[in-house]
């Protein structure tokens, strides 16, 4: 996190959360009351300042006061890299180790990264589908549309490739995947959590 950021902690460490104002969409865009933030500068800022509490609440550490983020779907969108081989968070982070993959119901594809859980953008997809694999083939279409029938958690015999990982391709319906990946998508306060009711100034 910024240097600013830390140092207000240290000056004012019990600044009440914010809850319900900030949010992510599937397409990676950051949202205030559901407006989508376009100001450069200040996109950069809440890149810089993107953390998970120990719960898997995700925020935006503005100064010395929290902001939870309510998730479209997972807390980190990704991208394709200007490269056309790497993938890089909504936030500019490369990615450089995938752990697990998980297909939902609806076809989307998450990630498991060392940055934390994250969706493939869905005009991104075709980019993972090329890296998708059963037996040693190029999937088909059959293929997906087995997998996709299948119960959740299931292991779909599909593994994909990105960069030197090889991991298998997991079933996973979207309402299970908080608990499995370990976030939430509508972080609520704990008991005894101060609560703010507008954004610090």
């Amino acid at each position: 996190m910024d240097d600013w950021v830390l140092n207000a902690l240290k000056r004012w460490p019990n600044v009440p959360a914010l809850f319900g104002w900030l949010s992510l969409d599937r397409r990676g865009r950051w949202l205030v009351q559901g407006e989508a933030i376009s100001h450069p500068r200040i996109i950069d800022v809440i890149n810089r300042n993107y953390a998970a509490d120990e719960h898997g609440r995700w925020y935006f550490q503005n100064g010395p006061q929290r902001g939870y983020m309510q998730l479209a779907a997972t807390p980190l969108i990704l991208f394709i890299a200007e490269d056309g081989e790497r993938l890089v968070t909504h936030t500019g982070l490369n990615v450089e180790q995938v752990r697990a993959a998980y297909l939902d119901e609806e076809g989307a594809l998450v990630l498991a990264t060392e940055h934390g859980p994250a969706e493939m953008r869905g005009t991104e997809l075709q980019w993972a589908l090329d890296r998708l694999s059963k037996a040693g083939q190029p999937i088909d279409d059959d293929a997906l549309a087995a997998a996709l029938q299948l119960a959740s958690q299931s292991d779909t015999g599909i593994v994909l490739s990105v960069g030197s990982s090889r991991v298998p391709l997991l079933r996973l319906d979207f309402t299970a995947a908080p608990a499995v990946l370990g976030f939430e998508r509508n972080p609520t306060p704990r008991a005894g959590e101060k609560i703010a009711t507008r954004v610090m100034d």
